[in-house]
């Protein structure tokens, strides 16, 4: 049931929906693929000091990260790179609720396959569209705005509450543990990624990873004088196709075991030879691969390793080994302890807004989840608008979802305030 202040906290969140609207389609107009997030950064600060809240840049470069054993080593240089976050009331009493959100995307290349350049939003039968509409800028925007709505319902929020939005999330994951490094932890933490109204599970392990081949280059007047370094890579990939078999062959944590194939190989960019008149001589492959959760990194590296280097040796041609080196990822996987109070309170609080219990949902990708989980040791969960074709051609969101998880959100934080009073008067 609903009280009279939870009635009026669903009604400021639905008179804030066209500002929630907005701020999405701000982010979205902010083209934050890597390296070039700056647009996204400046437009959270500036809707974050429009409503009055705190706003902290917490940076990738900070004394020590360089060090920290779940930092994924990176190929670009971390300084200037920085985080923005909304730190109220630090140090006061009370468990310490997290929202967590990423502003990076992926890139939306070839762009001449959208409908609209997918760094301009629009609205159609009740979706937003554009790159990181649902990936996951309108669940930054529900986060947010949900935060406005319980103070605009006149409810204090008188607990540590923290706002993160973060970069790297589609890369490394560093933004989070960034976080983490320097003290921005909590209790618990929410993510709005683009699932859907249902409560995340688990998450698999996820490994970036390059091989690039050498071949000898020659023209094309005599091929048989050169060797062809695009064919040759080709000779990989039944092997690499074997790796994701025996990945899914593992034994696994029980809420995997009826799951058809969990552990997903992708081979997602291919970079090969100089010139059209010439035989390559070198190409290079980049992949990612899922693992068990329970297997490390240190792990996951040496199998890859060990696959390409056994492969090499079949094909007996005399030709120099690979060279595999490992970049971005290198992400545990985890399985979410589903009976926390945290989670018991979102629960209850869609139930409230549905009629029913929510389903649970398990992931085949990673999230920052693993931040707070593996570093921090902190529960949480995902639960977030629905999107369709996140990462690819006219991805979007749809509408009524965001103000669903907008009114969720401001539920969850009211009911969060009312716990940490209970807690407070029983200590």
């Amino acid at each position: 049931m609903l009280d009279a202040t939870e009635q009026r906290i669903i009604a400021c969140c639905n008179a804030l929906m066209d500002d929630t609207l907005e701020l999405t389609s701000d982010l979205v107009r902010g083209y934050s693929v890597l390296g070039q997030e700056q647009s996204a950064l400046d437009t959270m600060e500036r809707h974050l000091e429009r409503l009055g809240l705190p706003v902290t840049r917490v940076p990738l470069d900070a004394p020590g990260f360089e060090e920290h054993p779940h930092r994924a080593p990176t190929e670009w240089p971390s300084t200037g790179r920085y985080n923005v976050i909304s730190d109220l009331n630090p140090g006061a009493p009370g468990p310490h609720l997290v929202f967590n959100g990423h502003l990076d995307v992926v890139p939306a290349e070839p762009v001449d396959m959208w409908t609209r350049p997918p760094w301009e939003p629009w609205q159609k039968d009740g979706w937003l569209y554009g790159r990181g509409a649902g990936d996951m800028k309108a669940g930054i925007a529900a986060m947010v705005m949900a935060v406005e709505a319980v103070r605009r319902a006149g409810v204090e929020i008188n607990f540590p509450l923290t706002l993160q939005t973060v970069i790297e999330e589609e890369c490394t994951g560093n933004g989070a543990l960034a976080c983490l490094h320097q003290g921005f932890s909590g209790d618990f933490v929410l993510i709005p990624e683009p699932f859907g109204a249902q409560i995340y599970a688990g998450q698999v392990g996820v490994l970036w990873f390059r091989m690039r081949l050498d071949g000898v280059p020659a023209h094309v007047l005599d091929p048989s004088a050169g060797r062809n370094a695009i064919e040759a890579l080709q000779d990989y990939l039944p092997a690499l196709k074997a790796l994701e078999a025996e990945m899914n062959d593992l034994p696994r944590p029980a809420l995997y075991v009826d799951h058809p194939h969990p552990f997903n190989l992708s081979v997602g960019r291919v970079d090969a030879g100089n010139w059209a008149s010439s035989v390559p001589a070198h190409a290079i492959l980049e992949g990612r691969v899922g693992f068990p959760p329970g297997m490390s990194p240190e792990e996951a590296m040496q199998r890859v390793r060990d696959t390409l280097m056994t492969r090499h040796a079949e094909l007996d041609d005399a030709t120099p080994p690979p060279k595999v080196s490992f970049h971005g990822f290198r992400s545990e996987g985890h399985v979410v302890d589903l009976d926390t109070p945290g989670i018991r309170l979102l629960s209850e609080c869609h139930e409230a807004l549905l009629g029913e219990p929510p389903a649970h949902y398990l992931s085949t990708c990673t999230t920052d989840l693993r931040a707070f989980h593996v570093s921090g040791e902190i529960n949480g969960t995902c639960y977030g608008p629905i999107a369709q074709r996140i990462h690819g051609v006219d991805e979007c969101v749809n509408i009524d979802s965001i103000r669903h998880v907008l009114t969720t959100y401001a539920l969850f934080i009211h009911r969060w305030a009312r716990m940490a009073d209970n807690q407070e008067t029983h200590s």
